[in-house]
């Protein structure tokens, strides 16, 4: 596509990638790397992941591919999951600075300004912020992963106070939300003021079943 930066199809180039999934393309003309704020309300294994990462690389690397001095944060909502994308991200990017933080509540980890993508829990970001971490300032793009959690009573709040203050101490930030299940997608990408990009196309067909007496019975297939 015209519309990738070349440091970001050499990126793509690196790892392997042909061709993009519906989603990515979508988001790319949604303006993925004009700083646009986006939603992304896509089926799992649709490429969501990549969408955000390829956000943050946008702003981490310049089109020399080389740093730029800013910095990204991906936030997922457990600290496992944080963990897997940390060792995914390191594993794609080795010549970018990666840190993983999601523990200690009272620090405000200022050595995380050595780094380029910070991969936290919504908690954790949180209390960086109420800290008034210095690096702050530099992050450019914040990706949060599961963001329809924005909807469960116990992650939600504190979910929605951490966008609500990173848009008002940072009205350029570019926010990126990712999510396989939004049932009002339209209305949070109103309150985000992002594009809303929504797309079915999943790498394995949905089929619907009913499990009875040790088999499973398809209606609508058996129907044609």
């Amino acid at each position: 596509m015209s519309m990738i930066p070349k440091h970001i199809q050499n990126h793509l180039d690196k790892l392997g990638f042909k061709e993009l999934r519906p989603s990515q393309e979508k988001s790319i003309k949604a303006g993925l790397f004009k700083g646009k704020n986006l939603l992304v309300c896509t089926p799992t294994a649709s490429g969501k992941t990549l969408v955000g990462e390829l956000g943050l690389i946008n702003r981490v690397l310049g089109e020399e591919g080389k740093r730029t001095g800013a910095m990204g944060v991906y936030v997922v909502p457990l600290r496992a999951l944080a963990s897997e994308k940390y060792k995914e991200f390191s594993k794609k990017h080795p010549k970018l600075k990666i840190a993983l933080t999601s523990g200690d509540m009272d620090s405000d980890d200022r050595y995380l300004a050595a780094y380029d993508i910070i991969i936290t829990t919504s908690e954790k970001f949180d209390s960086l912020i109420r800290h008034h971490t210095p690096w702050l300032e530099k992050v450019e793009v914040v990706v949060i992963d599961e963001i329809h959690l924005l909807n469960d009573l116990s992650r939600g709040p504190t979910l929605e106070i951490l966008i609500t203050i990173l848009r008002d101490q940072n009205p350029k930030l570019q926010l990126i939300g990712l999510s396989a299940t939004i049932g009002n997608a339209k209305e949070l990408a109103a309150w985000l003021d992002a594009k809303l990009v929504e797309d079915t196309w999943r790498p394995v067909k949905l089929r619907k079943g009913i499990y009875f007496d040790g088999s499973i019975h398809f209606p609508n297939e058996n129907a044609k």
